[in-house]
């Protein structure tokens, strides 16, 4: 903490304008400084006519953090540099077909597989940190080692941020309301100018623009996951993103991807897509409930990806022409 500007511990602990309200200190133009060199400026005039005790502040404000960040469920350093997947068994009993899987931090892991195979189960484990305490006797380590308790059974902590293939809303809120409460819960400073990222970055993922006086219960099932994934970049702590079928969604698939890594997520996504397939850097296939295999994306694969976007990309061309009434043509 002392080695923190005031405008870095305002950014990382937001609460703490309420310590300094409360004691009466106008920090306003002083962003660029430490706590103590705030406290330094005063002249020995002020020190006295203000009753002002330097060391008795420093120290409140040292206990002020820990008891909101322990009434917060706060900690510290909560990101994860990997993920490893140690095996179990499939359906038969059978020993999965690998010996270790390490995921690091941006990197998108595609789950390929049959319908019903086993790509939810994975998602499933990887969510619960199995502990070879589940149907397919898999053990996950977070950073290589066995996780913290916090991951399972905390509310404030949660390790995995899923997206699922249905995305409906019931509460009667805006997308401006809905985004006010999730910023509040994550004590966000400038909560107006988060908001409004997010529903910028939502737009460039949607085929069909919303804004924040939007109902969330309006949202089509591509507009919803749109907000979501964006929600889930921008506002999100959980270091791992779990989505499922993203093709499903309607929405621009490489930008989705391509937000959730540059905030340094760990992406796994279930697909039938063989587009999604080969952006990732490796994909697991599941057979009969468990991993088959780990393929590498290879520099042969990365050339059909070329040739696949390009037709993705006329047949995009084509369905926004179709929605917006224009003839159809080659």
């Amino acid at each position: 903490m002392n080695n923190l500007t005031i405008g870095e511990l305002i950014e990382k602990y937001p609460f703490v304008t309420g310590f300094f309200e409360a004691n009466k200190l106008d920090t306003g133009s002083f962003e660029n400084k430490t706590f103590q060199e705030y406290l330094d400026n005063f002249s020995q005039g002020e020190i006295e006519d203000f009753a002002i005790d330097k060391e008795s502040l420093i120290e409140g404000l040292e206990e002020y953090i820990k008891q909101m960040k322990d009434f917060l469920g706060i900690k510290d350093d909560e990101g994860i540099e990997s993920l490893t997947i140690l095996p179990g068994h499939d359906k038969s009993g059978d020993p999965e077909g690998f010996k270790e899987l390490t995921i690091h931090r941006s990197e998108i892991i595609s789950i390929v597989g049959p319908t019903g195979s086993g790509k939810s189960r994975l998602l499933a484990d990887i969510e619960w940190t199995a502990q070879n305490d589940t149907p397919t006797g898999r053990t996950i380590l977070i950073d290589g080692k066995v996780p913290d308790k916090k991951w399972r059974f905390s509310s404030n902590n949660r390790l995995v941020a899923q997206l699922s293939q249905n995305m409906n809303f019931v509460m009667d809120l805006s997308v401006r309301e809905f985004l006010e409460l999730h910023a509040a819960s994550r004590l966000v400073m400038d909560v107006e100018d988060t908001i409004y990222k997010i529903v910028e970055e939502a737009n460039n993922l949607a085929g069909e623009k919303f804004d924040l006086d939007t109902p969330v219960t309006s949202l089509s099932g591509g507009q919803s996951r749109a907000l979501m994934i964006a929600d889930t970049a921008i506002l999100s702590s959980s270091p791992i993103v779990l989505i499922d079928e993203i093709e499903n969604a309607g929405i621009d698939r490489r930008k989705a991807l391509s937000l959730l890594v540059n905030e340094d997520k760990i992406v796994l996504m279930a697909t039938h897509d063989p587009t999604l397939a080969l952006i990732a850097d490796r994909r697991i296939v599941i057979k009969n409930g468990g991993i088959h295999r780990i393929i590498q994306t290879n520099k042969e694969e990365k050339e059909v990806l070329v040739k696949l976007e390009e037709i993705d990309s006329f047949i995009q061309d084509m369905r926004s022409d179709l929605r917006e009434g224009k003839e159809l043509s080659i």
